[in-house]
């Protein structure tokens, strides 16, 4: 299994029909993590949205700051997790070539190994960066929920919801690749991460989808 991606290729670059066509294909990239990382883009875009549909109005002008604060942030998200959609895919490609090294000797052996877990270590650290990024679009949401107009409170609902997706989405990228290291002490390491954002951030995105839905009783 190896691939290169082709030159100068950006998968941000592509129509949204253009992305679903490439994620739909038997080629390797993009996949779960990129798909993961636009999912929690969309995300942040909705908060950020209604953060936009609030400023501005009379209304909310003891708010403004801090709703200026909290899109200048949600805006620093959108492309982080933009990035990131591409980073998964460049990040991958050594991995597939290290799939393919030889191993007829000790020495391609234990070369083999070497370059494995290096190249698994970098596969974890982009989605690990996603989750990351979700957590943060999540506590963003908590706010829009909390000082953004009621009209687009579904906006913030459809939000956070997709932020939470994207992070469970992207720590089964973590936790495939830690499957196969052979350190296993990093590996407990790197889940242990994983696992502590989706603890907090499922949780968090659970009450702020529930605060949400109670709105329309």
């Amino acid at each position: 299994m190896s691939f290169e991606l082709k030159e100068n290729a950006n998968f941000t670059d592509l129509t949204c029909e253009g992305f679903i066509e490439e994620l739909a294909s038997k080629a390797p990239v993009p996949g779960g993590g990129g798909a993961a990382a636009l999912v929690g883009a969309l995300g942040v875009a909705l908060g950020n949205m209604v953060g936009s549909l609030t400023v501005g109005k009379e209304k909310y002008a003891s708010v403004e700051a801090e709703i200026i604060a909290l899109k200048t942030r949600a805006d620093a998200l959108q492309t982080e997790l933009l990035g990131l959609v591409q980073q998964d895919a460049e990040v991958f490609e050594p991995l597939s070539r290290a799939y393919g090294l030889p191993k007829n000797t000790e020495e391609e052996k234990a070369e083999k190994q070497h370059v494995m877990e290096a190249c698994l270590r970098e596969c974890c650290e982009v989605p690990l960066s996603i989750m990351r990024a979700c957590g943060e679009a999540i506590d963003l949401h908590v706010q829009f929920a909390r000082i953004g107009t009621p009209l687009a409170i579904s906006d913030v609902g459809c939000g956070v919801a997709c932020c939470k997706a994207a992070l469970q989405a992207a720590s089964l990228n973590v936790f495939i690749n830690t499957k196969a290291m052979q350190d296993r002490v990093y590996a407990h390491d790197i889940n242990a991460r994983a696992h502590a954002l989706l603890d907090t951030y499922t949780v968090l995105a659970d009450d702020v989808f529930v605060d949400v839905t109670a709105r329309f009783e």
